[in-house]
């Protein structure tokens, strides 16, 4: 009798464990195939923009760039508008650049010489070429000034209105290493151009009048910037 009742305690058990197995096997082949935590509407979205990339996966024609140009630095042009306008400094002088590309002041209003675009190349920033002589203006590490027949970092000038009203030019790459004071474009009281090291702020040699030609529309240049921010102080002339 007790034999019969162990045996019948042990096939109970065996039955108990045999039952808990299918419910654990039941319970797994409930979960997701790929065991993806990802709720359902995410792994939706998932497959929308896969199927999207998929359809988009031709490349799009890159744009190539013109071949270069002997004796040019850089082969990427971009068209940019230039305002041509004298420079009157406060010395008496128009600012001018001569076709050799010597640069100085002259009191000819009328000169075609003293003609220059200045071109916006970023925030408060500009060139400034030469109408007649096509050249750019630029300064060295030295603080001398000189003419470039292309676009370099050389030839950016920092535009600002000082509080007189007056326009003053600096170099956006060169300044004092000791006290971090500006280099600024500047004529002397003969009409002679200054190192900017030595020209200050303050006083009338860097101290300029911008004076857009009237009826004049603005030019299209080539030069080797990228980022074209137009930013210009001119309305307070006008």
């Amino acid at each position: 009798m007790a034999a019969a009742i162990a045996s019948s305690l042990i096939r109970q058990k065996r039955q108990a464990r045999e039952s808990n197995s299918e419910k654990v096997a039941t319970n797994k082949r409930r979960t997701s195939p790929n065991k993806d935590p990802r709720s359902l509407c995410e792994r939706h979205i998932f497959n929308v923009f896969s199927k999207v990339r998929f359809c988009s996966g031709k490349k799009r024609p890159e744009l190539l760039a013109p071949p270069p140009q002997p004796g040019r630095r850089s082969i990427f042009q971009p068209q940019l508008k230039g305002i041509v306008t004298r420079l009157f400094s406060e010395q008496g002088f128009y600012l001018q650049m001569q076709p050799d590309g010597a640069i100085s002041g002259n009191k000819d209003e009328n000169s075609d010489y003293t003609l220059f675009n200045l071109i916006p190349v970023g925030l408060r920033v500009v060139a400034i070429q030469g109408v007649k002589a096509g050249l750019y203006m630029a300064m060295n590490a030295e603080g001398f000034l000189y003419t470039s027949d292309v676009f370099t970092a050389e030839c950016k000038f920092k535009e600002s209105v000082f509080e007189n009203y007056y326009v003053i030019y600096s170099s956006t790459l060169y300044r004092q290493h000791e006290s971090g004071r500006a280099w600024f474009l500047g004529l002397n009281k003969d009409g002679v151009i200054m190192k900017g090291n030595r020209v200050k702020k303050t006083k009338p040699c860097s101290h300029f009048v911008p004076r857009p030609i009237e009826g004049d529309k603005p030019t299209n240049l080539n030069t080797h910037t990228h980022t074209h921010i137009c930013v210009c102080v001119y309305c307070l002339f006008l």
